[in-house]
């Protein structure tokens, strides 16, 4: 009888398991709550990587798998479910929404994802949909006031060259690098902007040492890590996208006309004692316009520049694959047009306008070599085209700020060319339309292949990612210039009113001049990493191997070091463990070796160790408290390494022979013996400029992640900053200046964001905010010695401007002689007036102080709104900058500085000084108010009222409307019957609004003198469609 048994226990045993590998075809049909098909929703088998599909446009699916395996039914924004595939092979699945959870919130880090839960160092995960709102060609314009931890601004809004430049958490350092480490599915770009932006599937930002030491020396400005989409199995995935906007200036600069600037002229003549420049007849011809060619009235920017200009974008994403392979292609296309108006005889022939064109493409696939080894090959690259005018380029908007409209007509009457002078005095009509044009090209090809190897077989959570770069980027430059014949009228003839004139510059007919750059880089990253839960223990462990080299390919020069290869090398660790995912604790640690240093200084030790306490897991608290979700506080401290110093083996020295050879002398006595001598000295001591970071932070989640913040104290202190030491004896006798480890610089500040989601009924509404504060103060740096304190840098922040302090304008000739002189040149009435700040009788560069903040705002801010009903929806954002403060000065600020050449801003002298006198002579009203926003008029220049000074400081606070787009996704019912998945149109706007007490020009650019291609607000119209 036993035998029979254990024979039916056995056939029953090899029954069931051929059973258990029987191959069934499951099929059925995915709906929503509301019983609308659900198209593309992505179905695979669980532990059998690459095997799925996804539903039809009818919501239906079919596949085919063994039994007893189970079902996943995915899709974004609801809740997964899964299936056991057992008897029944008809699955009907109904999805719904989900509720978003921050215990569920996966953030991406330097060993791949994990938990938002489980981080215990400062990172910022970014919602790309967010970022997506904002019609721009360069990713970096959307991160300001968006990203916290990031501070950005944009200086210009010419095509091409309209990008942002940003910090993590502000500058700390004076030295080296101040620039964020970007990498890109794991390898290092350099150019935020050349990634499109349809093609990222997640952006994260590592803030503090415990998240970047794993990166060595490169992360010592911040990390910024993006993941590119991949592809799923199923059916062949394409979404699309155009858009098309209109793009105006956000403050166009306005000018006096000619009557307005005439008359100002002979005011700044009159009140310094000089005769009129426009005698009374030739204001009265000048009035009547009745001689256009020496008495022109020309509004330059009108003549040049259009009210607007239009951006194409295009972009078209394929995805999907099958049970073994994965693939995700893209292209996308970018073009911005220029606002200058350009001749349309030379339109056929060639374009002068300020153009930008963009190609982008990628390719990502995936591949099971088996069901433990995952191969991942991309390709990616772009192709850019910035065309310009010639001379423009570079020097068209100082000439509109130069060309006043009394300085030359457009032609004259004979047909002749007009000019001041040549380079940046042509005509800037001339300079932009007449000068031939300038083309710049760069091409980039990064291909890349990563193998992921699941070590499980081994031991559970082992695993282990190799990657391979190698990049490719080059660049060339074409500039055909030309101009024509010019003149400058300088009189009538008395004798028979024939014009006088002057030949400014012969005609030239093209030429081309032409120039390459290009470099290659390879790199290699190795990681192994163990993940592993026992019981209520959780461990992890991890080493990183990297090596870079970077190899300049073309314009090497005649400098024999730019061939040689940059190369840096890695090793790095972490050790994580959390109990309960209540206590958290981690140490990083990153060993880096740097060629720019000599034997001996070459490697560097920098580690980091954070912890964390997540109070609401708690017993007590999850008791009492269940609304609370997430209350965890963070703390990290680390040290941090850069070696970006800008130069090549400063340990080396040059040598020369010959004369001058040494100076024995001084610089009075000069003592020079010819010989072999120095060159370059060598700095055989330079080492790592080191920043030990602190963060303090705390994470906190309510009503079931209804509500949401974060917010980070840091603390930086940055020693060994390098620096080049200026202020040496002359008697040592050298001709360079060594470099050495002698600044160090204390930044400090907070950074945070929230979020509060609530609905009602059909209205989803979402209101977010965020803000970074960062200071930084300069507590060393290499100085000439000074007789007061004030006049070091040390105690102040970095860049921080210096200046007099004004004190209004000498009211008379009695506040003149009771007041310290000024020892800047004759001061009259109405002349700025200075403080004395050391008292000594006499304002002069010794009275010079720290003044105002600084040109990059201390302080970034965004908050927005975003909201959903029934297939409408709508968004804003509202993007601010404080603690930001701008000198002005130049051609146009001061005016009649550089007497005809300068343009006079309309609203500028509205409230100047104008004294009773000169205000009787010319029938003005005088206006002696010392407190008055502008001073006295000179023409030539004036030394005393041109000082730096915070007469002349800006304030370059700003909020502005950042984003508003309304749109519109057609429901499902509509939108399957023409099989396509979703279609939504939209209508957005950039830079709609701007509030600032400074009106010039835009004060995010903080141009000193506004002489910049102008920042832009947009109108975008368009489309995306999901097939």
């Amino acid at each position: 009888m036993r035998k029979y048994i254990i024979l039916f226990a056995l056939l029953l045993g090899i029954s069931l398991n051929l059973q258990a590998q029987e191959t069934v075809t499951v099929k059925g049909k995915v709906i929503d709550a509301e019983g609308i098909p659900m198209v593309g929703v992505n179905i695979s088998v669980i532990d059998a990587p690459g095997l799925g599909t996804i539903t039809d446009l009818d919501g239906d699916y079919q596949l085919k798998m063994k039994r007893y395996q189970r079902l996943a039914f995915t899709y974004l924004g609801y809740e997964t479910v899964e299936v056991l595939i057992k008897d029944e092979f008809d699955i009907n699945v109904t999805m719904k929404e989900a509720e978003a959870s921050v215990l569920d919130e996966v953030v991406v880090t330097g060993l791949g994802t994990q938990k938002k839960i489980t981080v215990t160092g400062a990172v910022t995960n970014v919602k790309v949909d967010e970022l997506k709102h904002y019609s721009s060609s360069n990713l970096s314009n959307a991160l300001a006031g968006n990203v916290p931890g990031i501070m950005a601004m944009q200086t210009s809004g010419q095509p091409g060259k309209n990008t942002s430049e940003f910090w993590v958490r502000g500058i700390s350092t004076f030295g080296a690098s101040n620039s964020a480490l970007i990498l890109v599915d794991g390898f290092e770009r350099n150019n935020l902007n050349e990634i499109n932006i349809e093609d990222i599937e997640s952006f994260t930002v590592l803030k503090d040492a415990s998240a970047t030491a794993i990166y060595g020396s490169k992360g010592a400005n911040g990390v910024i890590l993006i993941t590119t989409k991949h592809g799923e199995a199923g059916k062949v995935n394409i979404t699309a996208k155009v858009e098309t906007s209109y793009n105006a200036r956000t403050i166009t600069p306005k000018f006096v006309d000619g009557n307005t600037y005439a008359a100002l002229a002979n005011e700044a003549r009159v009140t310094r004692n000089m005769g009129v420049l426009y005698q009374p007849e030739e204001l009265e011809i000048l009035r009547l316009g009745m001689d256009p060619d020496l008495y022109p009235n020309v509004d330059w920017m009108n003549v040049l520049l259009k009210d607007g200009a239009s951006s194409y974008r295009a972009n078209v994403n394929l995805s999907g694959g099958g049970s073994t392979t994965r693939y995700f292609a893209s292209i996308s296309y970018v073009e911005d047009e220029g606002m200058y108006k350009t001749d349309e005889t030379l339109r056929r022939d060639y374009d002068t306008n300020a153009n930008y064109r963009r190609w982008n493409y990628r390719l990502n696939v995936d591949m099971d070599i088996t069901n433990t080894t995952l191969l991942k090959i991309g390709v990616s690259g772009s192709l850019a085209k910035r065309n310009s005018p010639g001379l423009g380029d570079n020097d068209v908007w100082g000439e509109l700020f130069g060309y006043h409209a009394i300085s030359t007509p457009i032609f004259y009457s004979n047909g002749r060319i007009p000019a001041l002078g040549t380079g940046n005095k042509t005509n800037p009509w001339v300079s932009a339309t007449q000068t031939g044009y300038n083309e710049n090209w760069d091409n980039n090809l990064q291909t890349n292949v990563t193998l992921e190897q699941d070590f499980k077989f081994i031991t559970e959570g082992l695993r282990f990612v190799g990657r391979f770069g190698y990049d490719t980027n080059n660049g060339n430059w074409i500039n055909r210039h030309r101009w024509p014949d010019q003149w400058k009228a300088l009189s009538r003839n008395p004798q028979d009113g024939e014009l006088v004139w002057d030949h400014v510059a012969s005609k030239s007919d093209m030429f081309q001049a032409s120039g390459a750059w290009g470099n290659r880089r390879e790199f290699l990253d190795m990681l192994l990493s163990w993940n592993r839960g026992f019981n209520e223990h959780n461990l992890g462990a991890t080493v990183r191997y990297t090596q870079d080299t970077y190899k300049q390919t073309v314009d090497l020069g005649s400098d024999l070091k730019n061939g040689v290869a940059r190369r840096n090398q890695g090793l790095a660790g972490r050790f994580t463990y959390n109990w309960k995912y209540r206590y958290f604790f981690d140490f990083n640690f990153g060993y880096t070796g740097s060629e720019n240093f000599a034997v001996g200084q070459q490697y560097g030790f920098f580690p980091a160790f954070s912890g964390a306490w997540n109070i609401a897991e708690e017993p007590f608290i999850k008791e009492n408290l269940d609304k609370l979700d997430m209350f965890k506080i963070r703390y990290s401290h680390g040290k941090v390494g850069n070696d970006n110093t800008g130069d090549r083996f400063p340990y080396l020295y040059t040598i020369s022979g010959g004369a001058p050879g040494y100076n024995w002398g001084t610089s009075v006595y000069q003592k020079n013996y010819a010989g072999t001598h120095f060159t370059q000295v060598a700095s055989p001591y330079i080492t790592w400029e080191v920043a030990r970071k602190n963060d303090l932070g705390v994470d906190i989640a309510l009503f079931r992640n209804k509500f949401s913040a974060t917010v980070d104290y840091f603390n930086e202190k940055r020693t060994g900053i390098y620096m080049t030491r200026y202020y040496l004896p002359l008697i040592t006798g050298l001709e360079s200046n060594p470099k050495a480890n002698v600044g160090a610089v204390q930044a400090r500040g907070f950074d945070g964001n929230f979020e509060v989601r609530h609905n009602v009924g059909d209205l989803h509404m979402t209101l977010r905010g965020n803000m970074t504060y960062s200071k930084n103060e300069i507590l060393e740096r290499d100085e000439e010695n000074k007789v007061y304190p004030y006049q070091y840098d040390r105690g102040y922040r970095v860049d921080q401007q210096k200046g007099l302090i004004a004190m209004g304008l000498f009211k008379d000739y009695d506040d003149i002689r009771n007041s310290p002189r000024q020892d800047f040149g004759v001061v009259q009435p109405g002349d700025i007036k200075y403080k004395d700040v050391n008292g000594d009788g006499v304002v002069n560069n010794g009275d010079r102080v720290a003044i105002g903040a600084t040109t990059r705002p201390n302080m970034i801010y965004g908050v927005g709104a975003s909201f959903g009903w029934r297939g409408f929806d709508f968004n804003f954002h509202f993007q601010g900058a404080g603690k930001s403060t701008f000198p002005i000065y130049g051609k146009t600020v001061f005016a009649f500085s550089e007497n005809d050449w300068g343009n006079i801003m309309q609203g500028m002298l509205e409230d100047r000084w104008i004294d009773s006198e000169t205000a009787a002579q010319l029938g003005l009203v005088a206006n002696e108010n010392p407190n008055a926003s502008y001073p006295r008029l000179s023409y030539g220049g004036n030394n005393n009222n041109q000082q730096s000074s915070t007469y002349w400081l800006r304030d370059g606070r700003y909020l502005r409307l950042k984003n508003m787009d309304i749109g519109y996704t057609l429901p499902k019912s509509i939108t399957n019957k023409y099989h396509f998945n979703d279609i939504r149109i939209f209508v957005a706007g950039s830079n709609l609004i701007t509030w600032s007490k400074f009106k010039l020009w835009d004060p995010e650019s903080a141009q000193p003198r506004g002489e910049e291609y102008p920042l832009t607000r947009s109108i975008t119209m368009g489309l995306s469609v999901n097939l």
